[in-house]
């Protein structure tokens, strides 16, 4: 599963795991996506299937397909 969004294109980033003693160590952060089908109100009715991040969906740029 690809842990990019679909919609606005949210991706993983790279940030720092600061210990108490101020060590950093990369670590990823991933956003909160799921596979799903969709309709874009942009495209109409036409339905797709990919991984969508929960902000785009609770903000209503995407419509959930059953």
């Amino acid at each position: 599963m690809a842990r990019i969004c679909a919609v606005c294109d949210k991706r993983p980033q790279v940030a720092n795991l600061v210990s108490h003693a101020n060590n950093k160590t990369k670590r990823w952060v991933y956003p909160n996506v799921h596979t799903m089908r969709f309709t874009l109100p942009s495209c109409g009715s036409k339905v797709h299937r990919g991984s969508v991040c929960t902000r785009c969906v609770k903000a209503g740029k995407v419509t959930k397909v059953l």
